[in-house]
């Protein structure tokens, strides 16, 4: 595998800015003074010890936490204070660290449910709808399917999602997001408890989706996985970013190094 995705221009117009974002709860600061960015395509890893506040920065882009100061813009509009809904509409979508896929329904309808934000009227006034609303309704099955392949998750296409195993379940939490036709992806631990092939299957999937000009944003503790996918860094540390650079440069830098302290080998990308 490449350690790099692809290349992105350094003079491309970022498409997600955070600048100055910050975050109290209290008096402790669990982010400071927050600025990175993310451009078109890109695969960015944002790191840091537990507790160094990168859930609480995916939790503010994504709209379900409030700041308590600073800017993120999506394409050059400020998204800041927006409810999670209107923030999905806008092309931002989160996957989590536990799968959430609707039990009572097949792999292909759990897909189909990403799509709510681009159906006029609501989801089920399409499903339940006129003509109209039937060839929206089969383009979007056909959407659906399109995903289902992509993911490889084709043979299960019909199935009911309790046949799936833990890592086909996190397939499918990325299918469903991918539906949503989304500008950028937040990947809260995607690596998290997947076998090896499973790890490497996911990694394809997300070059894949960088291929297709969605940007990726990525919060990793698995740096065997991580530093192999990437094209750039992000170091939090207490809430501050100590780094912002190249995989190889995150590896060689003192202060991150010295902010991972105490778990050997963290910063070890492997071979």
């Amino acid at each position: 595998m490449s350690a790099v995705a692809g290349s992105t221009p350094a003079t491309a117009p970022a498409l997600l800015e955070v600048r100055g974002l910050s975050k109290r709860f209290g008096g402790l600061v669990a982010v400071s003074d927050l600025d990175f960015e993310v451009l078109p395509g890109e695969i960015l890893g944002l790191i840091g010890p537990n507790g160094a506040g990168k859930t609480t920065t995916f939790s503010m882009i994504a709209g379900s936490l409030g700041a308590s100061s600073g800017a993120i813009r999506l394409a050059g509009e400020p998204i800041l204070g927006l409810p999670p809904h209107q923030i999905a509409a806008r092309g931002i979508m989160r996957t989590f660290q536990h799968n959430m896929p609707f039990p009572s329904m097949s792999v292909a309808e759990n897909v189909l449910v990403g799509m709510h934000c681009g159906f006029r009227g609501g989801l089920w006034r399409v499903m339940l709808g006129g003509r109209a609303a039937q060839s929206a309704e089969a383009a979007g099955r056909s959407r659906a399917g399109e995903l289902v392949d992509f993911v490889g998750l084709r043979e299960f296409r019909h199935a009911g999602v309790a046949s799936l195993s833990f890592g086909q379940g996190r397939l499918l939490e990325t299918a469903r997001a991918l539906a949503g036709e989304p500008k950028l992806m937040l990947f809260d631990e995607p690596a998290a408890g997947l076998t090896l092939a499973e790890c490497a299957r996911l990694a394809d999937i997300i070059r894949g989706i960088a291929a297709r000009g969605i940007s990726v944003l990525l919060i990793e503790h698995d740096m065997h996985f991580l530093l192999r996918l990437v094209q750039r860094v992000v170091v939090l540390n207490f809430g501050r970013k100590i780094a912002d650079g190249l995989p190889h440069e995150i590896q060689d830098n003192a202060a991150v190094r010295e902010a991972y302290l105490g778990a050997p080998g963290a910063l070890a990308a492997g071979t």
